[in-house]
């Protein structure tokens, strides 16, 4: 789901070049919660320390 919610973010950003891109993946890291990040890990199957 995380992915998908990546995937999402950056076609509605519509950058065409490399820098663009990484500067959108940089402003939509803060969108996702610690406890989504940790659902995500969770549910590929790697477990909390």
């Amino acid at each position: 789901m995380a992915f998908s919610k990546l995937k999402s973010l950056l076609r509605a950003k519509a950058e065409r070049s490399v820098g663009g891109l990484w500067d959108a993946v940089g402003a939509a890291l803060p969108l996702f919660r610690p406890d989504e990040c940790a659902n995500t890990f969770a549910a590929a199957g790697y477990e909390p320390d």
